[in-house]
């Protein structure tokens, strides 16, 4: 593969000091496809490479963008994580050349870019991928959802599932989960009372799963 046309100061002026700060100016983010759930373990290894390979001045950041979730347990605590918008994957800011290229590609559990694929001249095999950045406006909508998306909430019920109230007015009533709405942290759930099935608005952290 050659990234002989990729320039790194694109007809520049510059000077010693001067050829990092246009080399940030022009690094573009790329997607780089990793083995699934290795997103955290290629982060570290790339970051460690690129100290070790010396291109620090060239590939500038590695992030996973996360959204922050609550997960509601069995017992009705909240459980706070990160989820991976795009699990997967990998973004990476840097000036693309044959160096730079290699050293993403060879990261153990990297698998490619994100990008076109080149047919080969002769042959039915398969061509190498090109790497093609991102937009700017694809990277600003990506790190908006990251920064700007409220907690997702997640329960481990659907409608179908028997619950048990924990507290509230119809604490330790039995019944079955007809309803469950993430965005609001709430369930509705067919109790019996006197008798009857009658639809209930509980909160998640009122509820415990039966097994």
């Amino acid at each position: 593969m050659s990234l002989s046309d990729e320039h790194l100061y694109d007809g520049e002026e510059t000077n010693d000091e001067q050829a990092p700060k246009v080399l940030a100016r022009r690094a573009r983010w790329y997607a780089v496809q990793v083995a699934s759930g290795c997103e955290n373990r290629v982060k570290v290894n790339l970051q460690q490479r690129v100290q070790t390979l010396d291109v620090t001045d060239r590939i500038l950041q590695v992030e996973i963008p996360q959204t922050p979730t609550v997960k509601m347990r069995k017992d009705g605590s909240r459980q706070h994580n990160d989820e991976k918008v795009f699990p997967g994957y990998v973004l990476v800011r840097m000036h693309l050349d044959d160096e730079t290229w290699m050293v993403v590609k060879n990261t153990p559990n990297v698998i490619n870019f994100v990008g076109a694929e080149q047919r080969r001249g002769q042959g039915r095999g398969r061509g190498h991928v090109k790497p093609v950045p991102l937009s700017p406006a694809e990277v600003e909508r990506i790190f908006r959802q990251a920064q700007e998306q409220e907690p997702v909430i997640k329960i481990d019920m659907a409608a179908g599932d028997k619950i048990v109230v924990l507290s509230g007015p119809f604490k330790d009533f039995e019944g079955e989960v007809i309803e469950v709405s993430p965005e609001r942290s709430k369930l509705k759930a067919l109790l019996s009372i006197f008798g009857r099935d009658t639809p209930v608005e509980l909160e998640f952290n009122q509820v415990q799963k039966q097994s």
